[in-house]
């Protein structure tokens, strides 16, 4: 198990936030995790990593992993100004992660809480979520109660969209 991994659960262990995880290989991408997925009931999630125009915002977006979204709409539904991808440097120094492995659970590297986490409505019309421990050879499955109680845990700001 890797550092990053172990972090996650001990997090979620010490806030008594209950989930299940299974191993895989290295899955960067979506594409490349859906042949590793459980069928579990679980809707798993894309999550990406932007930042405004100025670079003083950043913003973690997580959607159904069935959909698309174009960034340009992405501007019109959260209402932040033009954003961007945030660069790889950007990424390790708020969440503590790299391309191809961004989760929620980055949000437990974010100690001054400075990432706002935008979460598609329609999320919550499943029993539970799937999402990468910080390290893209493991999905953890996390019900939509646990998942509230990690927010709450965690401290950042967040809303749907």
């Amino acid at each position: 198990m890797s550092e990053r991994q172990e972090r996650v659960f001990n997090f979620l262990r010490e806030h008594q936030i209950e989930y299940s995880f299974y191993t895989h290989p290295e899955a960067p991408t979506i594409e490349i995790a859906r042949q590793y997925w459980h069928n579990d009931g679980s809707k798993h999630c894309k999550n990406l990593f932007f930042r405004n125009h100025k670079g003083n915002r950043h913003y973690l977006v997580v959607f159904d992993s069935d959909k698309n979204l174009a960034i340009h709409d992405l501007e019109q539904r959260l209402k932040q100004g033009k954003l961007s991808f945030a660069s790889e440097q950007r990424m390790e120094r708020y969440l503590g992660l790299k391309p191809g492995s961004v989760s929620p659970f980055g949000l437990i590297n974010d100690t001054e809480n400075h990432v706002h986490l935008f979460l598609d409505s329609s999320l919550k019309n499943y029993p539970s979520l799937s999402f990468h421990p910080n390290d893209n050879r493991a999905t953890v499955v996390i019900s939509q109660e646990m998942f509230a109680k990690y927010l709450e845990a965690v401290g950042n700001s967040f809303e749907e969209f």
